[in-house]
C-alpha cells in the first residue's frame, strides 16, 4: 500500500511562516487504497455545512519556509443515523483559493498545480466511517474518495467527531503527496517544493 501525502497541494513560493517546513512533522500520512467500487449511500439524516463553523486549508512547502492555503468556498453535508454519523460529503470552489501570497495564488491557480479552469472543484466522499482509531487523540477512521485535479484516489485517515443535540462536528489533519493527484511542478531548482502537503478540514452542521 503506497501512503498518501496531503486538500488539497505541496506548493508555494518564499517567505517562511517560522515553523518546520517538515510537513510530516506531528501529522498523519494518509493511506492509499484500491477503491472496491462505490460506495452504498448512507443512512441517516443530512445536515448542511455551516460554513461559518468550518474550515478547510492546506500547507506546503518548499525547502526554504511553509506557505498556507485557505479554501474559503465549499459546501456539502454531514449525515447521521440517531447518534451515529454516517457519512462525510464536501465539495470545495478551487477558484476562491488564497495563499499567504498574491502572486503564490495566481500560481496555483495555473496550470503548473491546480489548473482550476479545468478543475473548479475538488470533492471528497466518504465510504465508511467507523468507531476507533489506531491514532491517539482521534475516535473514528473515515474511508472515501478524495478528488482533487480531476484525480480520485481512496484514502483512509482519521478523525475526531463529535454529535450533540442532532449536529455534528468533524475534524481532521493527514498529510497527503501531490504526486497521487498528478500535481508535479518542481519548483525552482534551488528552491524545489515538497511533494507533501497537509490538509487540516474542519466541518460542522
Amino acid at each position: 500500500m503506497r501512503s498518501l501525502v496531503v486538500l488539497p497541494v505541496a506548493l508555494l513560493a518564499a517567505a517562511s511562516l517560522g515553523c518546520s517546513n517538515d510537513i510530516r512533522e506531528g501529522r498523519v500520512v494518509a493511506a492509499v487504497i484500491p477503491a472496491a467500487g462505490a460506495a452504498e449511500p448512507a443512512a441517516g439524516a443530512a445536515l448542511a455545512i455551516d460554513p461559518g463553523k468550518s474550515k478547510v486549508q492546506a500547507l506546503g512547502a518548499k525547502i526554504t519556509g511553509t506557505h498556507q492555503v485557505v479554501f474559503p468556498s465549499f459546501a456539502g453535508e454531514l449525515k447521521l443515523d440517531g447518534a451515529t454519523p454516517t457519512a462525510i460529503q464536501v465539495t470545495v470552489n478551487m477558484g476562491a483559493m488564497s495563499s499567504d501570497h498574491d502572486k503564490l495564488t495566481g500560481h496555483l491557480k495555473s496550470p503548473d498545480f491546480f489548473d482550476v479552469g479545468s478543475f473548479p472543484t475538488a470533492s471528497f466522499a466518504s465510504t465508511a466511517i467507523a468507531t476507533g482509531s489506531d491514532v491517539a487523540g482521534f475516535t473514528h477512521t473515515v474511508t472515501g474518495d478524495l478528488n482533487i485535479h480531476g484525480v480520485s484516489k481512496r484514502v483512509v485517515f482519521p478523525a475526531t467527531i463529535s454529535v450533540d443535540g442532532g449536529a455534528m462536528k468533524a475534524r481532521s489533519e493527514f498529510v497527503i503527496d501531490r504526486q497521487d493527484f498528478g500535481i508535479a511542478y518542481p519548483g525552482m531548482p534551488d528552491d524545489l517544493i515538497k511533494d507533501d502537503v497537509a490538509l487540516t478540514i474542519d466541518l460542522a452542521s
